[in-house]
C-alpha cells in the first residue's frame, strides 16, 4: 500500500452535539512535516472527522520542510522527528511536543532473503553508507551472518532526498557507532551522504527500495508493515540483534526523562531488548497565536487523539506517550496563548 503524500479529510458534517458547549474553534486546520508519522497521522484525522467534523489537513513533505512552513506561518502545525533544543525554540518562538515513539528500520530488497534473516550492525551499516563496504558478501556482513547465502552482488544504497527527521534518527545513530561516519558526515536532517540514490519522504524510499534489486534503505516501521519489506535485525548497545516492534521501541525510550525537557534523543539506548534507532516525533506550534482559533482546532485534535488514539497508534506499531506524559503536555500548552496573552482554549 503506498502511502500518499498529502492527507485530506472531508467534513462529514456538523459537530456532534457533546461539542457543541466548545468556545468558537474553527473547523479546519492544516499541518505538514515528518513524514514518520504520516500513516498515524491520516488515521487519527479521518477518526478525529468522524467523532467531531472537523477536518484535519495534513502534507507529509519531510521534517525540514514542516519546519520551514511553520517558521513561516504558512500552517498551523508543524511536525519533525528532529527535535529543537529548548533554547532554539525559545529563539524561534516555538513550542513542541511529542506525540508518539517509533523506530527506523534498515531495509532490504536481496532475492532469498526473507524479513528479519540479515543481521547488522552499527559499523557496518555505517560503512555501507559511506561507501566502504559495496557487496553484499563482503566479509565483514559475512562475519555477522554465518549460514546465510548472500550475493556476489553490489550493494544499492538508498537515502533521504529530503530535509528528514527519519534521517536525522538515522544520521544521528551512525554517529554514536561509527567513529569515521561521525567525523566525516555527522547528523542532521540532511547531511552530504557519501553515496546513494535519494527517495523523497519516507514513501520514496520505500518504494525505490522495493523496486531496485540489492538496495538498502531506512524508512520508519509502519511503512515495513504496510510495503511488506524485508527489514534487517540491528545489534544494539547492549550486544543484541534486537528486532524491530513497539516493545523494542517501547524499551528504548524507558530512560527518557520527559519531565524535564522534551528534548529528548533515544537512539542507541541501553537494554537487551531496545531497538537502536527509535525516537519521538514532535508538533511544533507558536508561543504566540496570530490564529487563536485554527490554534484551538490543533490542540483540540491532539487531546482527542491522547484521549481516543492509542490503539490506532499500537495498531500500525508506535508507541504511545505515557499518560504522565500526556498530562505534561497538556499542561504546557498552556505557553500557547492569543493576542491578549490568555492561553488559546481547546475545550
Amino acid at each position: 500500500m503506498t502511502v500518499k503524500t498529502s492527507f485530506q479529510f472531508i467534513a462529514a458534517g456538523v459537530a456532534v452535539a457533546a461539542f457543541a458547549h466548545l468556545p468558537a474553534v474553527a473547523q479546519e486546520a492544516t499541518g505538514a512535516g515528518a513524514s514518520f508519522p504520516a500513516p498515524l497521522y491520516s488515521k487519527w484525522a479521518a477518526d478525529f472527522n468522524k467523532a467531531t467534523g472537523v477536518k484535519i489537513n495534513y502534507q507529509s513533505v519531510g521534517s525540514g520542510a514542516g519546519l520551514k512552513q511553520i517558521e513561516a506561518k504558512t500552517v498551523d502545525f508543524g511536525a519533525s522527528d528532529a527535535p529543537l533544543k529548548d533554547e532554539d525554540l525559545a529563539a524561534k518562538g516555538l513550542v513542541q511536543f511529542p506525540t508518539v515513539i517509533g523506530g527506523v528500520i534498515p531495509v532490504v530488497n536481496i532475492q532469498g532473503i526473507k524479513p528479519g534473516e540479515l543481521k547488522l550492525d552499527g559499523q557496518v551499516l555505517g560503512d555501507i553508507y559511506l561507501g566502504k563496504i559495496t557487496k553484499w558478501n563482503d566479509p565483514a556482513i559475512q562475519a555477522l551472518n554465518s549460514g546465510l547465502k548472500l550475493p556476489d552482488a553490489t550493494i544499492a544504497p538508498v537515502r533521504r532526498a529530503d530535509g528528514s527527521g527519519t534521517s536525522f534518527l538515522f544520521t544521528n545513530y551512525l554517529s554514536k557507532v561509527n567513529a569515521e561516519w561521525k567525523s566525516k558526515v555527522g547528523e542532521g536532517t540532511a547531511v552530504n551522504w557519501p553515496t546513494g540514490a535519494g527517495g523523497k519522504g519516507n514513501e520514496g524510499v520505500a518504494a525505490f527500495v522495493g523496486r531496485l534489486p540489492n538496495s538498502i534503505g531506512y524508512v520508519e516501521y509502519a511503512y515495513v508493515k504496510q510495503n511488506k519489506m524485508t527489514y534487517a535485525l540491528l545489534q544494539n548497545a547492549s550486544g543484541k540483534f534486537a528486532s524491530p516492534d513497539d516493545t523494542a521501541f517501547k524499551a528504548a525510550a524507558a530512560g527518557a526523562d520527559w519531565s524535564k525537557s522534551f528534548y529528548q534523543i533515544l537512539t542507541n539506548q541501553p537494554g537487551d531488548g531496545a531497538w537502536p534507532i527509535t525516537g519521538a516525533t514532535f508538533i511544533l506550534m507558536h508561543k504566540s497565536q496570530d490564529k487563536p482559533a485554527q490554534a484551538g482546532t490543533v490542540l483540540r485534535f491532539f487531546d482527542w487523539a491522547y484521549k481516543n488514539g492509542d490503539k490506532t497508534s499500537s495498531d500500525l506499531d508506535y508507541v504511545p506517550m505515557p499518560d504522565s506524559v500526556k498530562t505534561s503536555i497538556v499542561k504546557s500548552w498552556s505557553d500557547i496563548k492569543d493576542g491578549a496573552g490568555k492561553a488559546v482554549a481547546f475545550e
